[in-house]
Protein backbone atom coordinates (compact mmCIF):
# COMPACT_ATOMS: atom_id res chain seq x y z
CA UNK A 1 0.00 0.00 0.00
CA UNK A 2 1.61 3.60 -1.22
CA UNK A 3 1.46 5.40 2.22
CA UNK A 4 0.32 9.21 0.99
CA UNK A 5 1.72 12.27 2.01
CA UNK A 6 0.75 15.88 2.46
CA UNK A 7 2.21 17.71 -0.65
CA UNK A 8 1.75 20.79 0.30
CA UNK A 9 1.38 22.07 4.44
CA UNK A 10 -1.61 24.26 5.32
CA UNK A 11 -0.07 27.82 5.27
CA UNK A 12 -3.27 29.30 6.94
CA UNK A 13 -4.85 28.58 10.16
CA UNK A 14 -8.26 27.66 8.76
CA UNK A 15 -5.94 25.20 6.51
CA UNK A 16 -4.43 23.78 9.39
CA UNK A 17 -7.46 23.54 11.36
CA UNK A 18 -9.37 21.96 8.42
CA UNK A 19 -6.02 19.45 8.21
CA UNK A 20 -6.22 18.38 11.88
CA UNK A 21 -10.02 17.66 12.29
CA UNK A 22 -9.75 15.35 9.11
CA UNK A 23 -7.35 13.25 10.32
CA UNK A 24 -9.00 12.91 13.43
CA UNK A 25 -11.85 11.98 11.73
CA UNK A 26 -10.18 9.07 9.97
CA UNK A 27 -8.42 8.09 13.73
CA UNK A 28 -12.37 7.81 15.06
CA UNK A 29 -13.09 5.93 12.13
CA UNK A 30 -10.27 3.54 12.24
CA UNK A 31 -9.06 4.44 8.65
CA UNK A 32 -6.20 6.62 9.82
CA UNK A 33 -3.74 6.69 6.59
CA UNK A 34 -0.43 7.78 8.23
CA UNK A 35 0.78 10.35 6.16
CA UNK A 36 4.21 11.27 6.37
CA UNK A 37 5.70 8.26 8.09
CA UNK A 38 7.51 6.49 5.57
CA UNK A 39 11.43 6.63 4.86
CA UNK A 40 11.12 8.97 2.30
CA UNK A 41 9.33 11.54 4.18
CA UNK A 42 11.52 10.85 6.90
CA UNK A 43 14.61 11.48 4.85
CA UNK A 44 13.16 14.49 3.05
CA UNK A 45 12.74 16.39 6.44
CA UNK A 46 15.73 15.85 8.11
CA UNK A 47 17.35 18.90 6.91
CA UNK A 48 14.37 21.54 7.84
CA UNK A 49 10.86 21.22 9.24
CA UNK A 50 7.64 23.06 8.78
CA UNK A 51 5.29 21.82 10.86
CA UNK A 52 1.49 23.71 10.30
CA UNK A 53 0.53 23.83 13.98
CA UNK A 54 1.37 23.73 17.56
CA UNK A 55 -0.12 21.44 19.46
CA UNK A 56 0.47 22.86 23.27
CA UNK A 57 -1.32 19.36 25.09
CA UNK A 58 -1.48 17.72 28.29
CA UNK A 59 1.28 15.08 28.80
CA UNK A 60 -1.34 12.41 29.33
CA UNK A 61 0.22 8.66 27.87
CA UNK A 62 -3.20 8.69 26.05
CA UNK A 63 -2.97 12.16 24.05
CA UNK A 64 -0.41 11.36 21.36
CA UNK A 65 -1.13 14.31 19.43
CA UNK A 66 0.15 12.47 15.59
CA UNK A 67 -2.02 9.24 16.18
CA UNK A 68 -5.22 10.98 17.71
CA UNK A 69 -4.46 13.30 14.47
CA UNK A 70 -3.41 10.89 11.77
CA UNK A 71 -0.21 12.99 10.64
CA UNK A 72 3.55 12.34 10.69
CA UNK A 73 7.02 13.21 11.24
CA UNK A 74 7.32 17.25 10.56
CA UNK A 75 3.96 18.06 10.85
CA UNK A 76 3.37 18.45 14.29
CA UNK A 77 5.36 20.87 16.99
CA UNK A 78 3.87 19.09 20.23
CA UNK A 79 4.35 20.68 23.69
CA UNK A 80 3.10 18.94 26.50
CA UNK A 81 3.07 19.33 30.51
CA UNK A 82 0.76 17.90 32.68
CA UNK A 83 -2.41 19.52 32.73
CA UNK A 84 -0.97 21.39 29.97
CA UNK A 85 0.49 24.11 32.10
CA UNK A 86 2.03 27.01 30.95
CA UNK A 87 5.43 28.44 31.91
CA UNK A 88 8.28 30.04 30.44
CA UNK A 89 9.86 27.33 28.44
CA UNK A 90 6.19 26.26 27.09
CA UNK A 91 5.70 29.91 26.09
CA UNK A 92 9.44 30.51 24.37
CA UNK A 93 8.44 26.89 22.16
CA UNK A 94 5.83 27.79 20.81
CA UNK A 95 6.98 31.65 20.02
CA UNK A 96 10.11 29.21 18.68
CA UNK A 97 6.83 27.86 16.33
CA UNK A 98 5.62 30.70 15.45
CA UNK A 99 8.37 33.06 14.64
CA UNK A 100 11.12 30.77 13.20
CA UNK A 101 9.23 27.85 12.08
CA UNK A 102 5.98 30.38 10.77
CA UNK A 103 3.26 27.77 12.24
CA UNK A 104 -0.10 28.79 11.26
CA UNK A 105 -1.68 27.51 13.95
CA UNK A 106 -1.93 26.92 18.04
CA UNK A 107 -3.96 24.07 19.67
CA UNK A 108 -4.29 23.68 23.50
CA UNK A 109 -5.22 20.29 23.48
CA UNK A 110 -6.63 19.00 26.69
CA UNK A 111 -9.02 15.77 27.50
CA UNK A 112 -12.04 14.50 29.61
CA UNK A 113 -11.10 13.00 33.17
CA UNK A 114 -7.91 14.99 33.31
CA UNK A 115 -5.69 13.84 36.17
CA UNK A 116 -4.30 16.98 36.99
CA UNK A 117 -7.46 18.90 37.39
CA UNK A 118 -8.59 16.00 39.67
CA UNK A 119 -5.78 16.46 41.89
CA UNK A 120 -6.11 20.06 41.98
CA UNK A 121 -9.88 20.33 42.94
CA UNK A 122 -8.60 17.42 45.31
CA UNK A 123 -5.97 19.55 46.84
CA UNK A 124 -8.34 22.88 46.67
CA UNK A 125 -11.04 20.56 48.90
CA UNK A 126 -8.89 19.47 51.39
CA UNK A 127 -6.48 22.38 51.67
CA UNK A 128 -3.57 19.76 51.23
CA UNK A 129 -1.03 20.58 48.33
CA UNK A 130 1.46 17.94 46.82
CA UNK A 131 4.53 17.93 48.05
CA UNK A 132 7.46 18.78 45.49
CA UNK A 133 7.18 20.06 41.79
CA UNK A 134 3.60 18.57 41.68
CA UNK A 135 2.49 21.38 43.44
CA UNK A 136 3.02 23.70 40.88
CA UNK A 137 0.82 22.12 38.40
CA UNK A 138 -1.68 21.40 40.81
CA UNK A 139 -1.40 25.29 41.60
CA UNK A 140 -1.35 26.56 37.86
CA UNK A 141 -4.70 24.73 37.54
CA UNK A 142 -6.62 26.33 40.84
CA UNK A 143 -7.24 29.35 38.76
CA UNK A 144 -9.56 27.29 36.57
CA UNK A 145 -11.33 25.62 39.60
CA UNK A 146 -12.13 29.07 40.98
CA UNK A 147 -13.56 30.17 37.73
CA UNK A 148 -15.98 27.43 37.45
CA UNK A 149 -17.29 27.93 40.44
CA UNK A 150 -17.64 31.61 40.03
CA UNK A 151 -19.69 30.01 36.67
CA UNK A 152 -21.28 27.45 38.68
CA UNK A 153 -19.65 24.41 36.71
CA UNK A 154 -19.07 21.48 38.92
CA UNK A 155 -18.56 18.72 36.88
CA UNK A 156 -15.00 17.44 36.51
CA UNK A 157 -15.35 17.90 32.20
CA UNK A 158 -17.30 21.24 32.39
CA UNK A 159 -13.70 22.20 34.53
CA UNK A 160 -11.37 20.99 32.07
CA UNK A 161 -13.14 23.41 29.03
CA UNK A 162 -12.58 26.07 31.35
CA UNK A 163 -9.35 25.07 32.46
CA UNK A 164 -8.48 25.05 28.48
CA UNK A 165 -9.98 28.30 27.76
CA UNK A 166 -8.06 29.69 30.68
CA UNK A 167 -4.66 28.17 29.23
CA UNK A 168 -5.85 29.78 26.08
CA UNK A 169 -6.00 33.13 27.96
CA UNK A 170 -2.63 32.85 29.51
CA UNK A 171 -0.86 32.45 26.04
CA UNK A 172 -2.16 35.28 24.83
CA UNK A 173 -1.81 37.55 27.56
CA UNK A 174 1.71 36.29 28.64
CA UNK A 175 3.25 36.17 25.35
CA UNK A 176 3.48 39.43 23.37
CA UNK A 177 4.53 37.76 20.05
CA UNK A 178 1.97 35.53 20.03
CA UNK A 179 -0.54 38.02 20.70
CA UNK A 180 0.68 40.17 18.04
CA UNK A 181 0.80 37.60 15.79
CA UNK A 182 -2.92 36.65 16.01
CA UNK A 183 -4.05 40.18 16.06
CA UNK A 184 -1.74 40.20 12.24
CA UNK A 185 -3.53 37.51 10.68
CA UNK A 186 -0.33 35.10 11.21
CA UNK A 187 -1.54 32.64 13.22
CA UNK A 188 -4.61 31.62 15.47
CA UNK A 189 -5.07 30.26 18.51
CA UNK A 190 -8.08 27.02 19.50
CA UNK A 191 -8.94 25.37 22.19
CA UNK A 192 -10.01 21.66 21.59
CA UNK A 193 -11.14 18.92 24.01
CA UNK A 194 -10.37 15.00 23.94
CA UNK A 195 -12.77 12.16 24.70
CA UNK A 196 -10.42 9.24 25.63
CA UNK A 197 -12.84 6.37 24.74
CA UNK A 198 -14.48 7.77 21.37
CA UNK A 199 -11.25 9.20 20.67
CA UNK A 200 -12.80 12.12 18.75
CA UNK A 201 -12.21 15.88 19.40
CA UNK A 202 -14.37 19.02 19.89
CA UNK A 203 -13.67 22.47 19.49
CA UNK A 204 -14.02 23.83 23.11
CA UNK A 205 -13.37 28.12 21.94
CA UNK A 206 -12.83 29.39 18.28
CA UNK A 207 -14.44 31.48 16.43
CA UNK A 208 -15.59 30.15 12.79
CA UNK A 209 -13.06 30.28 10.35
CA UNK A 210 -12.81 30.33 6.54
CA UNK A 211 -9.78 31.62 4.39
CA UNK A 212 -11.06 34.95 4.87
CA UNK A 213 -11.46 35.04 8.85
CA UNK A 214 -8.51 34.42 11.26
CA UNK A 215 -9.54 32.18 13.80
CA UNK A 216 -9.55 33.43 17.52
CA UNK A 217 -9.87 31.98 20.55
CA UNK A 218 -11.66 34.67 22.86
CA UNK A 219 -11.26 37.80 22.89
CA UNK A 220 -7.85 38.55 24.92
CA UNK A 221 -6.58 37.75 21.35
CA UNK A 222 -7.54 41.23 20.69
CA UNK A 223 -6.42 42.91 23.62
CA UNK A 224 -2.47 43.45 23.73
CA UNK A 225 -0.97 42.80 26.79
CA UNK A 226 1.45 45.58 28.82
CA UNK A 227 4.42 45.64 27.01
CA UNK A 228 3.33 45.35 23.37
Amino acid sequence: MTVPAMQQPPTSPAQALDELLAGNRRFVAGSPLHPNQDAGHRTAVADGQHPFAVLVGCSDSRLAAEIIFDRGLGDLFVVRTAGHTVGAEVLGSVEYAITVLETPLVVVLGHDSCGAVQAAREADGTGATPSGYLGAVVGAVVPSLRRAAREGVDDIDGIVDIHIDHTIELLLERSVTLNRAVRDGRCAVVGMSYRLAAGEVRMVRAMPASEDVTLVAGPAAFTAPSGS
